[in-house]
This record gives structure tokens, C-alpha cells and sequence, in this order.
């Protein structure tokens, strides 16, 4: 018996996972493009802003490896999400002060609807990246252990 769903959602996983190590790529890339608009919305509690956006940007191309490799896959989710927790506070900071984007200053729907997108992308990078489920239970013909 074929188990065309279990290597059907193994297939979207993998698609997505990669889908997400091009995302944090370029979102890693783009911390050393542009370290100035990131250094903005490091909240001014924290120490020497450039350096931090530099670590981050390092931290999320090394997270773009870890998800390419699917036997990396599983260890980085956990650590990617513990991560994209820990930058909640630079998102909210910007939300709270209306940094501008690009020179723009987003709509507040935007710059919050960007604080609250965290958490679906968390669960999705956890579920992208959990263990694949097993089966509780072997396969058996009908007619009985073979």
C-alpha cells in the first residue's frame, strides 16, 4: 500500500522549508545592505546598534543554511523560532515610534499587522520543520500478519 499523502506533505514540507531559507537569506543579505534603516528599529535599550543588525543579519543567513538542509532542518526551526521571538522587541519599538520604511512611514495596520505576522510565521516555521508524524500502528493485510 502506497502512502502517496505522507510523501505528498513530506514534498510540501521540503518546498516550504526552502521557501523560508530564501526568505531569511535575503532578509539576511538585506542586514548588511542596508545596516542603517535596520539599526532604526534596534529598541535604544540595547547596545551598539549596527553590530547587532550585523549579528542578525548573520544569524538569519546561517538559518537560511539550516533550513536548506534537511537534516539540519529540524534543530534550526526550534532556534529560528526562539529567535524570531527574541527580535519581537525591535518590531514593536517600530511600531510604537512609526519608523519609516524605505522613507515611507507605514499605515499603523501595517507596522502592527507586521508585530502580529510573528506568530503565524513561528507556528509555520515549527510545523515546516517538526519531525515527520509516524504511524502508532503497523500496516496489516486483510487477511492477517504476513
Amino acid at each position: 500500500m502506497s502512502d502517496g499523502g505522507g510523501r505528498s506533505a513530506a514534498r510540501w514540507r521540503a518546498v516550504a522549508a526552502w521557501g523560508f531559507a530564501v526568505f531569511f537569506l535575503t532578509a539576511g543579505v538585506l542586514h548588511f545592505v542596508a545596516v542603517e534603516a535596520f539599526a532604526r528599529i534596534v529598541p535604544p535599550w540595547l547596545p551598539a546598534p549596527e553590530a547587532i543588525v550585523r549579528l542578525t543579519g548573520a544569524m538569519e543567513i546561517a538559518f537560511a543554511a539550516g533550513l536548506a538542509v534537511p537534516r539540519w532542518r529540524r534543530v534550526t526551526g526550534r532556534v529560528l523560532a526562539l529567535y524570531l521571538l527574541a527580535v519581537l522587541p525591535a518590531n514593536v519599538y517600530m511600531a510604537l515610534e512609526r519608523i519609516p520604511v524605505g522613507g515611507a512611514v507605514l499605515p499603523d495596520w501595517a507596522l502592527w499587522g507586521r508585530v502580529a505576522l510573528q506568530f503565524p510565521l513561528i507556528a509555520a516555521i515549527l510545523a515546516v520543520t517538526a519531525a515527520p508524524l509516524r504511524s502508532s500502528h503497523k500496516e496489516r493485510s486483510p487477511t492477517g500478519p504476513s
